[in-house]
């Protein structure tokens, strides 16, 4: 035998009851279903006893609309002698409680047995609708089957008489019997309600006084899923739960099922399964007492209570003195307060508990009459309230003997930011409860999800500043290659903001990689990067990571603003980390302490491995020596592209048209573009100096430099035939430009040097880059890295890189 029950949700409506006969039509007899009410019956009945106690005539029209409800379900569903038994069943409820609630309305009282009794009638009118429905069925009246004391709201189970009465009246029934759920009665004949849930609690105790084969729970999801899908849109469905599993998760918040229903099936090892009325091919979820794993992660599920106050109980007077938790949980429990977790010091200095927020003034003054003495007089305690927290619980069988869980937890939340306030785990390691802030609830989730392996794609949140032409091509690169991350590597790119310096685009909304120019242009809002910044550490989304494809020193003064809002860098701007010294070794350190990533390597050599080759270098224990170089693409490009043809101020204009250069080539002209990469590569070797201690020889004078970029472009033609006969000259001696830069044991120089067919620069075509590395290993022959050092492609696939780095820390 096997009993079904129906929540409210597949209940909802006459074509949701059609789902319900079909299901039921393919289970063999006998067979025991259990309805709640319609869906959001129950609420409309609190609220309009409500009504009435408060003298509210408003309650009729209410009351009115319930009626024609009911009624429209039924004629929808039925018609004939089907109908007309349902109306008269359906009138007779809608006349008692109309009766109540004229009751409540004249004495201007609501206790809570009036208040079961109005309730109650949610249940009696779907059961009456949907049993008129079946084929063959018999509805038996759940007050006539289970007998509780007057704890009217959460009544009691008399299991004994219970018991006796479901198997006088079902044993032997070869037929479909229909039950409402949640409502059951005193010896007295009185209506109780089972509580919160009380329908699954029904049907559960059923199957265990009838020994069912299998308790099926139908719902609107696809069992117990691995979190809340509300807040993981990862989430899914886990196959399988023990009892106890099933129970951590309930109590914590998973509200997939009533936690008392499992009380009754545990005890008999009558296997639940959780089911979808909406997908019913779907397997569901087996609970059961066997433990099965899919391998894939120790823990079962994350469970989390939105909404929770923290209570401390702390002082002197309570180490070494026995009884004070006694004292304390005796007084709680007088008052009927529900303790959610417990956490307590092992120095016995104070003991904190978890209650839901409309307790917590109960709790403290209950708290302050036991304790009076130590509190008022003695002040030797004090109580101290936290409030708009959450509990996270991590559940899982597989979790005991199995290391690494705890620092797998603890780990994703730190590198995200997370603050745990309180802690707990019992002996039995089936679960892990954390205490965080309220606002980092959804955070948290996902970060743990994705800890703990239960997601089958990890998310990386992207926000953009700088549309040019890295940042341009970077959005074409990841457009070409997002269906490759999530097939082959499992990652989902998500964009979530761009801004230039006329607009900016941010949300919780993805972006599409596609199109986002037009985004940008229709959509964007004027564009200001402290908002920009703001909103994008307000999302408060784990794995994410800005990145800055400008060259704007106020974009780069905000990094570290970004970091210790735990929110990773990726930049192309060589900025930042040539600024002063205290800033560069600041943002590294807040990388470092938060987890998270700070990355630079296009600063120096576009997409060349330079400086994570010198940081493994000094990592391994080597120490850089000298470092000579030529580090600028742009200038390298024109070196090597002057002709009679091509004179000096036409190709700076056709360097920057390529982006070769920076998008204001002057810094490239002046050498600070270079000297600042000198400066980088400096500090990556170990040595502490700042932009003045580097020596630069200019390629052009430094009133080329004055005024607007358009007067640059005048004053450089004013040299074009003094490069060109230079130029000359020196293709006749076999000889070529290098603008060199070079560090040796700490002095760092910038220079334009001429350099022949021996120097190791000298075969650098276009806007290639050469670094050579001397070392104490590399010290005979230095370690040599050449390739291209300039360019929107190769500059953008190189910020690609760093954002995968970031991926993988």
């Amino acid at each position: 035998m096997k009993v079904l029950k129906f929540g409210g949700s597949s209940v909802g409506n006459a074509e949701r009851i059609r789902i319900v006969r079909k299901i039921i039509g393919r289970e063999q007899l006998p067979l025991v279903v259990v309805v709640s009410a319609f869906q959001g019956v129950t609420d409309s009945l609190k609220n309009i006893s409500e009504l009435a106690a408060s003298h509210n005539a408003g309650y009729r029209k209410e009351l009115k609309e319930m009626i024609a409800m009911h009624g429209k379900v039924s004629s929808e569903l039925l018609s004939g002698k089907a109908l007309d038994r349902a109306r008269a069943a359906t009138d007779q409820v809608f006349s008692e409680l109309a009766e109540t609630l004229n009751g409540l309305f004249l004495l201007r009282e609501l206790s809570k047995y009036s208040r079961d009794k109005v309730l109650s009638a949610g249940e009696r009118l779907s059961s009456s609708i949907v049993s008129a429905f079946l084929d063959n069925c018999a509805l038996l009246d759940a007050r006539e089957l289970i007998r509780t004391d007057d704890n009217y709201g959460n009544a009691n189970v008399d299991f004994a008489l219970t018991n006796s009465l479901i198997r006088k009246k079902i044993k032997n029934r070869k037929k479909l019997i229909l039950v409402p759920g949640f409502i059951a009665s005193t010896w007295k004949n009185e209506t109780t309600t089972l509580g919160r849930g009380g329908s699954d609690y029904t049907a559960a105790i059923i199957a265990a006084a009838l020994n069912a084969d299998m308790l099926e729970i139908w719902t609107d999801t696809d069992g117990f899923m691995t979190a809340d899908p509300k807040k993981v849109e990862k989430a899914y469905a886990i196959d399988s739960l023990t009892y106890s599993e099933a129970i951590e998760l309930s109590h914590f918040g998973a509200k997939v099922i009533f936690t008392p229903t499992l009380r009754p099936v545990y005890k008999k090892l009558i296997p639940v399964t959780i089911k979808n009325t909406f997908n019913p091919e779907s397997q569901g979820t087996l609970i059961s007492d066997k433990i099965r794993t899919d391998g894939r992660s120790p823990i079962k599920g994350i469970s989390s209570i939105d909404h929770i106050d923290l209570v401390t109980l702390q002082g002197p007077s309570m180490v070494g003195v026995t009884g004070t938790s006694m004292r304390l949980f005796g007084s709680l429990a007088r008052r009927n307060i529900n303790i959610i977790l417990i956490t307590q010091a092992s120095s016995e200095y104070s003991i904190t508990f978890a209650i839901n927020p409309p307790e917590t003034k109960k709790a403290v003054e209950s708290i302050t009459q036991e304790f009076e003495k130590e509190i008022t007089f003695r002040k030797e305690l004090k109580i101290l309230v936290e409030k708009d927290l959450s509990i996270i619980a991590i559940v899982g069988e597989k979790m005991k003997n199995t290391p690494g869980v705890s620092a797998t937890l603890f780990r994703s939340l730190g590198r995200n930011g997370i603050n745990v306030v309180a802690t707990a785990q019992g002996s039995s390691e089936l679960n892990i409860s954390v205490v965080i802030k309220t606002e980092n609830l959804k955070k948290a989730l996902n970060v743990i999800h994705d800890g703990f392996f239960l997601s089958r794609y990890k998310e990386l949140y992207l926000f953009i500043a700088g549309t040019g032409f890295v940042g341009s091509c970077l959005l074409n690169q990841l457009l070409k290659q997002n269906d490759l991350l999530l097939s082959e590597h499992n990652l989902k790119i998500n964009l979530l903001g761009i801004a230039n310096s006329r607009q900016m685009i941010i949300g919780n909304q993805h972006l599409p990689l596609e199109g986002w120019r037009e985004r940008l242009e229709n959509e964007g809002e004027k564009s200001d990067i402290d908002s920009f910044i703001s909103r994008m550490t307000k999302l408060n989304l784990r794995n994410s990571v800005f990145i800055d494809c400008t060259a704007n020193d106020r974009v780069a003064g905000t990094y570290a603003e970004i970091l210790k809002n735990y929110v990773s860098v990726v930049t192309a701007s060589k900025i930042a980390c040539s600024s002063e010294y205290c800033y560069y070794h600041e943002l590294k350190s807040l990388a470092s302490e938060r987890g998270i990533r700070f990355m630079y390597e296009t600063t120096v050599g576009a997409g060349l491995p330079i400086i994570k080759t010198i940081n493994d270098l000094v990592v391994s224990g080597d120490r850089v020596i000298r470092i000579e170089a030529v580090l600028s693409g742009t200038l390298n490009f024109i070196f090597n592209t002057l002709s009679p043809d091509m004179p000096l101020s036409k190709t700076i204009r056709m360097a920057k048209e390529r982006g070769i250069s920076e998008p204001d080539p002057r810094i490239d002209l002046s050498g600070t573009d270079v000297v600042r990469k000198i400066l980088i590569l400096a500090r990556e070797a170990g040595y502490t100096i700042d932009l003045e201690d580097v020596t630069v020889q200019k390629l052009l004078p430094d009133k080329c430099f004055e005024g607007s970029l358009e007067s640059f472009y005048d004053k450089v033609r004013e040299y074009d035939e003094e490069f060109e006969e230079r130029r000359k000259i020196l293709v006749s001696q076999n000889k070529k430009w290098r603008f060199y830069a070079s560090l040796d044991q700490g002095k760092a120089r910038v220079e334009l040097i001429t350099v022949d067919s021996s120097h190791p620069t000298f075969d650098l075509e276009g806007s290639n880059n050469i670094v050579l590395l001397t070392t104490e290993r590399y010290r005979e022959l230095p370690m040599v890295i050449k390739g291209y050092g300039a360019g929107a492609d190769v500059t953008a696939a190189g910020v690609f890189a760093d954002i995968m780095r970031v991926v993988n820390v």
